[in-house]
């Protein structure tokens, strides 16, 4: 471990990002898994599934309050070079989350029916949601252990090992996949609720293994009692941060859900055809969302340790690389969206209905890179609450409004909801450019930069395996 008065560390944005990626792509195939398989049984399976996890990713953002701000928290104070209160900050952090996600478990346990009833579903559809909801929510204070450790692990610079941890879990996830939904290697036909166990089964695994690495990979050892010593101070710094960060994205996933009772009125067709360009769409923004992470993590340390004019052009260049990617994967899919498609159903109203969207991924996916990269770097950076004022007023009161007029007055249906959402991308992409350039994100550090920084060519690169 570098010592208090030792050089200020430099991160590889290149080093940090690539195992990122693959950690995000294959969590993206967690659920790409799920509804390749489940597409096997019905299309009604997949429409249950995939409403069903949209209360999973809300339940999941909220658990990011605790990571994303713990993450944040400890990546300025490991640039200031104090790492003894990084490492009660991490403990604090893995505590916290651990509580709020057996509250979340409790709620899904109690109220599945109730909620999956609200959104309009009937009959099969109903059920399998309601299936699949039960057990994966029920173990969602798992994924709440993760995300705390992956966060924490991740910004000390150890994004290859969280990656190689999430390569595990998928290939348990598959392999649990195949062998409950269909019944093979001497197991039950469970479904979609074989769909559900494999996958609380492989968080499990997950989360012993994120502990292991916890202690093998971090310089300063965390100490068991940290895990039950609660600092006002501490947790005030990770809400600060936290709690903006994931209600705009609570906020987002809400959005979604309207959007989502806006489509049931469209028909089964509707709902399949969207939950599989969503999925398809996810691999368009991969490599904006794997830079974004890696910038973030990069200016917290630069904040922290008072870089601020090297982090403000680096945000830059992150932004003008993760716009290239997103453009090259945007052609990729618009060119075979069709038979991208065809892997999921064989219906050909709903292959054209899923095509059709695909064609504006050009239009939505440029002005989510933009969002991607710069709000992650004003979060790093201690300005939190500027993207949720911003996202309130474009997502509650531009776009939800407008999706409604495109696909009920315009009649453009599924089409429509792609329309609102790449305007409410597009108006807080250019509100974010401008916060940015603006440098107002420079005022809002949460701790105080060491009085002697070594400049950045004569810092040294982490010794990470």
């Amino acid at each position: 471990m570098a010592a208090a008065n030792g050089p200020v560390v430099k991160l590889s944005l290149f080093h940090l990002t690539w195992p990122i990626f693959l950690e995000l792509f294959l969590f993206m195939l967690m659920g790409l898994a799920d509804t390749f398989m489940l597409s096997a049984l019905s299309d009604q399976a997949v429409s249950g599934v995939g409403t069903a996890n949209q209360y999973i990713q809300i339940a999941i953002l909220v658990l990011e309050v605790v990571g994303n701000g713990a993450a944040i928290v400890v990546a300025q104070y490991l640039g200031s070079r104090r790492y003894i209160e990084a490492a009660k900050i991490s403990a604090l952090a893995v505590s916290l989350n651990l509580l709020a996600g057996l509250v979340i478990s409790g709620v899904f346990l109690l109220f599945t029916s109730q909620m999956m009833r609200a959104m309009n579903l009937q009959g099969e559809v109903l059920a399998h949601a309601e299936a699949y909801l039960v057990i994966v929510g029920g173990g969602i204070f798992l994924q709440a252990i993760i995300n705390a450790l992956a966060a924490i692990i991740r910004v000390h610079g150890f994004t290859k090992q969280t990656m190689f941890v999430s390569l595990g879990m998928n290939i348990i996830h598959v392999i649990g996949n195949y062998a409950l939904i269909f019944g093979k290697f001497g197991m039950p036909a469970l479904g979609v609720k074989g769909a559900a166990i494999s996958s609380v089964g492989s968080r499990l695994v997950a989360v012993v293994f994120f502990l292991w690495l916890l202690y093998k990979v971090l310089d300063y050892r965390i100490d068991f009692k940290f895990y039950f010593t609660w600092s006002k101070e501490y947790i005030g710094k990770i809400l600060h941060i936290g709690l903006p960060s994931a209600f705009e994205q609570v906020l987002y996933q809400a959005c979604q859900i309207v959007f989502l009772y806006y489509v049931t009125y469209l028909g089964t067709e509707a709902l399949a055809a969207r939950q599989y360009a969503t999925n398809v769409s996810m691999f368009s923004y991969l490599f904006a969302l794997a830079i974004g992470l890696g910038t973030s993590i990069i200016t917290g340390r630069m904040v922290g340790s008072g870089q601020k004019e090297e982090v403000y052009h680096q945000v830059w260049k992150s932004l003008r690389r993760a716009l290239v990617m997103t453009a090259v994967m945007v052609v990729i899919v618009m060119t075979i969206r069709y038979p991208l498609m065809r892997l999921f159903t064989d219906n050909e109203a709903i292959i054209e209905l899923g095509a059709k969207v695909l064609l504006l991924s050009c239009l939505l996916e440029t002005g989510r890179t933009v969002n991607m990269v710069i709000i992650n770097s004003l979060r790093a950076a201690g300005d939190a609450k500027f993207p949720v004022l911003m996202g309130a007023i474009s997502m509650v009161l531009i776009s939800l409004p407008l999706g409604y007029f495109l696909v009920f007055v315009m009649d453009l249906g599924l089409i429509g909801v792609w329309l609102a959402i790449a305007t409410d991308e597009w108006i807080r992409a250019v509100s974010m450019a401008l916060r940015w350039k603006s440098r107002a994100w420079e005022r809002y550090a949460l701790v105080e930069a060491p009085e002697s920084v070594v400049p950045a060519e004569q810092s040294a690169t982490p010794d990470v395996v």
